[in-house]
């Protein structure tokens, strides 16, 4: 298989072209099919430059947006939205019809047999799911092994797709990396080239990351974008109750464009979050009086949400914090040289 799959792509991803030709129908729709119907090829290129790379992205936009970008009118924003519109199914389907197009998604293996029967098949794609616990819980270490996981083929549990990676805590390792792609027979090399890895500096940064992605996944089939931690760099660059709602603002806008691109290009979406100690009076009842930050913006930003404690040497436990669809449960996990995995019984020894 290593021999068939293109130099671009690591070991496993050689049936790409296949998968991207059957799901052409459903993919994003590049914004150069709006061309036409008085929308001119200058026009696209302010949109492109605006930011928006897909007829999708587009037609999920206000209108006020559009608004703002150089050169477009009122007159040529209502033009463009309504084309988008005719392209892109905004209305109401049916229950059956959506059960279907859920049925089809695609999830990616965590590494763990016992996690991903847990999350019924590993992490979703098309959604944000956040991952928070306290310091050495795992999360970097879930994020490290999904980054390579994502890259296996359909039938092995990934996502035949690339990867990006936001790092800004600095706590990004490739060796990690090379240590899970062993574990799967994939080329190290390969798998390195495949993650595309950026370093946020500041939340300013961070969000304009995210344009760059979207300019990446349209030019690209990637399934799977990371952002480790989410919420870290907020802490430091608003402080005080005199700037919570500015933060607030700016994180939700962060969310909000992590969910457009999971909806555009049907990539997982993974974000870390730390926790802070809860000082209402409800910690008296709580016997891990601990909570993520962010408030209700991430939390009803998140579609599935994980909260990581510890357990006994290299083993951690996973709770099923809060989901539309998984019943509140844990698993045991455990963090190995090859990544994340189940814990070792008597019987491995």
């Amino acid at each position: 298989m290593a021999e068939e799959a293109p130099s671009a792509y690591p070991t496993g991803l050689a049936p790409m072209e296949t998968f991207e030709e059957e799901e052409d129908t459903a993919g994003p729709t590049p914004l150069s099919r709006l061309e036409g119907n008085g929308i001119s090829a200058s026009d696209i290129k302010k949109i492109i430059e605006g930011g928006y790379n897909t007829v999708e992205s587009v037609a999920y936009t206000p209108k006020r947006t559009l608004l703002a970008i150089k050169g477009i009118s009122e007159a040529k924003a209502d033009k463009i939205l309504a084309e988008a519109s005719k392209m892109v199914p905004m209305g109401f389907t049916t229950a059956t019809e959506y059960h279907q197009r859920r049925s089809e998604l695609i999830t990616i293996t965590t590494g763990s047999k016992q996690l991903d029967t847990l999350l019924q098949g590993g992490i979703e794609t098309g959604s944000l799911t956040e991952i928070f616990g306290e310091f050495r819980t795992g999360k970097s270490q879930i994020c490290h092994t999904l980054a390579v996981t994502c890259q296996l083929p359909i039938d092995m549990g990934g996502g035949e797709g690339k990867c990006l990676y936001i790092d800004t805590e600095g706590t990004f390792r490739p060796i990690r990396l090379l240590a899970v792609a062993e574990r799967y027979g994939l080329n190290g090399e390969e798998v390195l080239d495949n993650v595309a890895y950026a370093r946020a500096y500041n939340a300013d940064h961070q969000l304009t990351l995210l344009q760059q992605a979207a300019t990446m996944m349209s030019e690209s089939r990637f399934s799977l974008l990371i952002v480790d931690s989410a919420t870290s760099l907020y802490r430091t660059d608003f402080s005080g109750r005199g700037e919570l709602s500015a933060r607030q603002t700016h994180l939700a806008k962060f969310l909000r464009q992590l969910q457009r691109l999971a909806d555009e290009y049907g990539i997982a979406v993974v974000i870390t979050n730390q926790v802070v100690a809860q000082v209402d009076g409800m910690a008296t009842f709580n016997p891990d009086p601990k909570k993520p930050i962010g408030g209700n913006i991430i939390a009803h930003a998140s579609t599935t949400r994980l909260s990581l404690r510890k357990g006994r040497g290299e083993q951690r436990i996973c709770k099923i914090y809060d989901s539309p669809c998984l019943p509140e449960s844990e698993a045991i996990f455990a963090i190995l040289n090859e990544g994340i995995g189940d814990p070792k019984t008597d019987v491995d020894a």
